[in-house]
């Protein structure tokens, strides 16, 4: 799974961006980075750690697994 790439042609960093329920109080938590293909994601306390690629028909499954459980 790529990053997005530059006008370029080079490729970008992928922007990282934590959970909405992090609270800081080292929870928990996950970053995710969208790509051209769909998201990474990794442990937030350890940036430089390895990170799942995702592809976007399976996050988009999962997400919506998850907020139907959440809803009860």
């Amino acid at each position: 799974m790529s990053t997005a790439a530059t006008t370029d042609g080079r490729q970008s960093r992928p922007a990282w961006f934590t959970s909405s329920y992090s609270n800081g109080a080292g929870g928990e938590c996950v970053e995710c980075a969208l790509t051209d293909e769909g998201v990474l994601v990794r442990d937030s306390k350890s940036a430089g750690g390895p990170a799942i690629a995702v592809r976007s028909v399976a996050w988009h499954l999962f997400v919506r697994a998850v907020r139907r459980d959440a809803e009860g």
